[in-house]
């Protein structure tokens, strides 16, 4: 990780932290999921500017080593938008390529839809063209017991978790969304439960790696990780007719969110595709959840050669 340095900068009232690697004009914004922070970026962060590019991965808002909001409970997807314009007007960038993991491809995605003259293109992994609000998931159908159901309720997740160190918590959410199943709990079951103690870390997954998510976690909490995403995404972002181009989606074949309602129909059936018509999807066949760290040499591959293609 010698390559990659960090610092802060001010942005909208709070101070983000930022990891980068390379230099030069072609920027590529990495934005994280959850649990996931700057580190889930550590293997393209590098391989990006080994092919000539900036590569800036941020700590959202409430997440890492930035700043909590002064009302987390508050937060939502279009502070996560309009940190990174003013990020990028900070650095004197009038364009980035963005990529998003998790419930970073939606700020890429609005981010794309709202300030198309910023952004040169969008990769996503794990995450198809979603937009929160009326075109997002239908939490309507999905199961009773489900994680993003549980994780919404405000409290919940927060009584869950509590009941162990940070590390563990990551370890356990680590350990669940690496399989293929849907983590859903019975009624008398919280979400933590559901993880058997003597499970091993998956073989991509160090210790070492789980003790730097353990101690950015440490430093920020949950309180802005639980209200974004769990608790804005059924918000309307007002986001009428929204199209994006120069796209790519990384699908891991055996992602858990696959099986969340149709959405396996919305790629593989290209429903997708009335949003981003020249889509680009590759599906992994042993992809997980976590693809991007789980085989980072063959998400590399992919990234630079779309960037190389598309960037302008």
């Amino acid at each position: 990780m010698e390559k990659i340095q960090h610092r802060h900068v001010q942005v909208r009232g709070l101070k983000l932290h930022l990891a980068e690697s390379g230099a030069g004009p072609k920027v590529v914004l990495f934005l994280h999921g959850f649990p996931e922070i700057w580190y889930s970026w550590r293997h393209q962060m590098i391989a990006v500017a080994n092919a000539g590019y900036r590569a800036i991965a941020i700590d959202f808002r409430g997440y890492g080593l930035s700043d909590q909001p002064s009302e987390p409970e508050k937060a939502n997807f279009n502070d996560l938008v309009d940190d990174d314009v003013a990020l990028l007007d900070t650095f004197g960038h009038h364009k980035a390529f963005l990529v998003g993991k998790d419930f970073g491809a939606v700020p890429a995605f609005l981010l794309a839809v709202v300030h198309p003259d910023t952004v040169s293109g969008v990769i996503t992994l794990g995450i198809p063209f979603l937009i929160p609000g009326p075109v997002g998931i239908q939490f309507d159908l999905l199961p009773k017991g489900f994680y993003i159901l549980r994780w919404a309720e405000p409290g919940r997740a927060e009584a869950d978790f509590g009941r162990f160190d940070v590390k563990t918590v990551v370890r356990n959410i680590y350990i669940l969304f690496s399989g293929s199943e849907l983590q859903v709990a019975g009624d008398d079951q919280e979400i933590m439960d559901l993880v058997d103690p003597s499970t091993p870390l998956p073989p991509w997954f160090t210790e070492d790696d789980l003790d730097v998510y353990a101690t950015l976690y440490r430093n920020s909490g949950f309180r802005t990780a639980l209200p974004v995403p769990y608790r804005c995404s059924p918000l309307d972002y007002g986001v009428i007719n929204p199209k994006v181009t120069a796209p790519l989606l990384i699908m891991g074949e055996k992602d858990c969110f696959i099986k969340f309602p149709g959405m396996e129909d919305y790629m593989r059936k290209g429903i997708v595709k009335q949003f981003m018509p020249n889509l680009d999807i590759t599906f992994m066949p042993e992809g997980n959840h976590f693809v991007q760290e789980q085989l980072p040499e063959q998400v590399n591959e992919l990234i630079i050669t779309f960037l190389n293609k598309h960037f302008i």
